[in-house]
Parts: C-alpha cells; sequence; structure tokens
C-alpha cells in the first residue's frame, strides 16, 4: 500500500496556541510504517520547495530550514532539515526519527538574526540561547528507499541550532519559550557571505 500525501502549504502548518504543539510527541514505530514515511517525506518535500523563489511565490510558502510533524499536526518523533552549513560549503539533509540529544558543550552560540517560526508568527522572531555543539543517537529515514539507520550525529553551529530548535517540537517546547532580549558573552553564528 503505498500512501500519498499531498503537497503540504502554509494552510497545512498549525500555529502557536495549537495544544498538539505543547504535547511530548510520542515515538515513532520501527520498521516505518508507509504513513509515517510518507509523512516524512512531505516535510521535507515542503523545506525543498520552500528555498525555490518561484515556489514560494506560486503557493505562498514561507522559508523554511526544518519542520517537525508536530507542527502539521501529527504527534510523533521526527522532523526534517535541510540547510547548508554556515560556511556555505556543506549541504545537510537529514529526515530524523526519534532523535535523544545525548551531549552538549557547555559553550552556548546563537543566530545574530534571531530564530523564527513556521507556527509562530514572524515578529516574534527573536535570540535563542543554544549550544554550541551537541551529539545526538537518531534514525536517520533515506527518503527515497524508506531504508533507515540508527546514526549518532555530531553537530555544531548553525546546524546543531537547526536541530536543536526541531528536536524542541518533539519535546513541546517553542523557540519563544527560551527567547533572551540579549545575550552578553555569547558568540552568534557568523555566516560566510557569498560572493556576488
Amino acid at each position: 500500500m503505498i500512501v500519498v500525501i499531498a503537497m503540504l502549504l502554509m494552510k497545512d502548518i498549525i500555529q502557536e496556541g495549537n495544544p498538539v504543539l505543547r504535547k511530548r510527541a510520542a515515538d515513532v514505530e520501527l520498521p516505518l510504517k508507509e504513513e509515517d514515511l510518507a509523512t516524512i517525506r512531505s516535510m521535507m518535500e515542503y523545506i525543498v520547495n520552500s528555498q525555490n523563489d518561484e515556489m514560494v511565490e506560486q503557493y505562498g510558502l514561507r522559508p523554511s530550514v526544518g519542520l517537525a510533524a508536530p507542527q502539521i499536526g501529527v504527534s510523533k518523533k521526527m522532523f526534517c532539515l535541510h540547510t547548508p552549513d554556515e560556511s556555505g560549503e556543506k549541504l545537510h539533509s537529514y529526515a530524523v526519527i526519534n532523535p535523544k540529544i545525548i551531549a552538549h558543550s557547555e559553550e552556548k552560540t546563537y543566530i545574530s538574526g534571531g530564530e523564527g517560526c513556521l507556527s509562530v508568527p514572524e515578529e516574534k522572531n527573536g535570540l535563542v540561547p543554544r549550544a554550541k555543539k551537541i551529539k545526538a543517537k537518531a534514525v536517520l529515514v533515506n527518503l527515497e528507499t524508506g531504508k533507515t539507520e540508527n546514526v549518532l550525529l555530531k553537530l555544531s553551529g548553525y546546524v546543531g541550532i537547526v536541530f536543536q530548535h526541531e528536536y524542541d517540537h518533539l519535546l513541546g517546547i517553542l523557540f519563544i519559550d527560551k527567547v533572551a532580549d540579549e545575550l552578553p558573552g555569547m558568540t552568534p553564528i557568523s555566516f560566510v557571505e557569498a560572493e556576488i
């Protein structure tokens, strides 16, 4: 049985105030069911589409680098992220199931422009302190084959921040719960500017 989910649009992403966003998500059963595979594929498709200017304009998508299942009303421990690191050299594209952050650095960092979220109005974007480095156990899904693999991820900088943001969604936490007015003594992530 093949489960097909229609293309996700902004109307499918639930907003702050919806109780699903505040629930702890349930573990995803393995082996992966067709329904869960279809869901995680559609989540990655939204992210990739949202990074395409034509798709953004045509479908009114808000650009994103990550999306967690609770944000589409599915309270299960899965999320996707698709973004280059701050150097712009390496693309990190992960379909993540049942992650667990098992270690993090004491040193903190943040995104100087602040974090945002598809489930929160843009005017609430803000500075969020995050661990500079994390180590996480997770199951990664190959979205083409549906095969899963247990991995240990070591992430730092921008990609680590995106992972922590999406992981929080699985715990019922939104970034607005952690926003600070200022973060003295912390160095923000610096992005390499593209040469024009």
